[in-house]
């Protein structure tokens, strides 16, 4: 379902010291870094898999699903997804993907839920019969029925982003990209999200991608995990390998993160 092959990014970034006289010069010459955000990036994925991909920040994980979202374009390297080349075929792409931000909202801030999911209804062309399916089923779901009438802006982070996972999945996408889907979320709020999402791979055999530091989230929801750092892969495996002789996911994460350097 997923096949990158050999991608590489790179970005240049502007440098100058602080201070007056640097602004000052920095009109006139500026100096450039160039930051190697992938390096040879290459994995597969199967149709219905969970997937964690991790590492620090920095690493190149947002890069990653912005290029496998088809908003960046390599410089280097192919990526197909469901035969479809995201960058390329932009509009195609997205029909199959739901991409959930955490620290990022697609929904409106001053309209109630329900206007901001009328308005992806009509973005994505969705029948009307399969919207009013998926909007009930999700309503159910994630506890939504309370929150279509409100608007966005008061709602609770926890509300906002069982707002945003439902928003995501409203056309049917095949694949799920989530970016720190859990962040800043309460005890509840968390366990709720994590059973929605087992339950949609379960039910729907969804392809989920989960980028996340909590590896809470990781052990609850993946079975396998990508982690890369220095924008290489260093790992693909399981928790137990990276886990070893540790007692803590987080304390072996630690440690791993040590012994490449990064």
């Amino acid at each position: 379902m997923i096949q990158v092959e050999h991608i590489r990014k790179t970005y240049k970034v502007s440098r100058r010291n602080a201070g007056f006289t640097s602004a000052l010069k920095s009109l006139f010459h500026k100096e450039y870094e160039l930051i190697h955000a992938l390096d040879d990036v290459s994995f597969t994925i199967s149709e219905g898999e969970m997937v964690g991909y991790i590492g620090p920040n920095g690493a190149g994980k947002s890069s990653t699903i912005k290029i496998l979202s088809g908003i960046l374009t390599p410089e280097e390297g192919t990526c197909r997804i469901n035969g479809l080349i995201p960058w390329k075929n932009r509009i195609q792409h997205v029909k199959n993907i739901g991409v959930v931000f955490g620290q990022r909202t697609q929904l409106w801030w001053d309209v109630p839920v329900l206007d901001s999911f009328e308005l992806l209804k009509e973005i994505y062309r969705i029948d009307p019969f399969i919207y009013r399916r998926n909007l009930e089923q999700l309503s159910h779901m994630l506890n939504l029925s309370e929150l279509l009438k409100t608007p966005v802006r008061q709602l609770s982070l926890g509300q906002r982003m069982r707002c945003e996972i439902a928003a995501s999945l409203l056309h049917d996408p095949k694949i799920l990209f989530l970016d720190e889907p859990t962040i800043g979320l309460d005890a509840v709020s968390k366990l709720a999200v994590r059973d929605f999402i087992l339950q949609l791979n379960r039910e729907k055999n969804t392809t989920v991608i989960l980028t996340t530091h909590d590896m809470q989230d990781i052990e609850a929801l993946t079975n396998r995990v990508i982690l890369i750092g220095k924008g290489k892969v260093l790992l693909d495996g399981t928790i137990d390998d990276i886990r070893k002789d540790f007692d803590s996911t987080e304390e072996a994460l630690a440690d791993f993160y040590r012994s490449h350097q990064i």
